[in-house]
């Protein structure tokens, strides 16, 4: 009996946690109703800002959406809007034909997410890189990235894109 009592209570403590779980998830930001709307906005955002820096290199002006406590996971790239511009700035001078291919974007509330080719110039295979944007108030928070190189060949017949 006694057997039976413990196991009775472990799973009344288990449906309590899960319960407390579940009404934690119910009033965590992620179950809140989505505004698409703003999610577009925020999409829009990121690419505009995306293709002037990276493509047409104009990177005062493209930061101007960029928040100055910007937070960088890139370990590369220093934190805070000025350091991140000075770095593109002085790239961008040793390659001046560095450019990006947005292939496809998506946005789930406040991360917008590119996933792009990037090259250095014609003869360049290139990257392929995954971005994540956190866009808050109309501002570019933080940014994390993933980048691989392209390979001249693959095991595959499908291309990184």
């Amino acid at each position: 009996m006694k057997f039976l009592s413990r196991g009775i209570g472990r799973a009344l403590l288990s449906i309590s946690l899960l319960t407390g779980a579940t009404a934690a998830l119910a009033q965590s930001p992620q179950t809140a109703p989505r505004d698409l709307a703003a999610e577009e906005r925020n999409r829009e955002l990121v690419l505009t800002f995306y293709d002037r820096f990276f493509n047409k290199h104009e990177v005062a002006e493209a930061a101007k959406v960029v928040a100055d406590d910007y937070i960088q996971h890139n370990p590369h790239v220093p934190d805070g809007k000025e350091p991140f511009v000075s770095f593109f700035t002085e790239l961008f001078k040793k390659n001046p034909d560095a450019r990006v291919r947005i292939v496809r974007s998506a946005v789930d509330r406040d991360l917008v997410y590119l996933h792009s080719h990037s090259t250095r110039g014609a003869d360049d295979r290139g990257r392929a890189v995954v971005d994540i944007f956190r866009v808050k108030d109309g501002k570019i928070v933080e940014h994390w990235d993933v980048i691989q190189a392209v390979p001249e060949k693959a095991a595959n017949d499908n291309t990184m894109f």
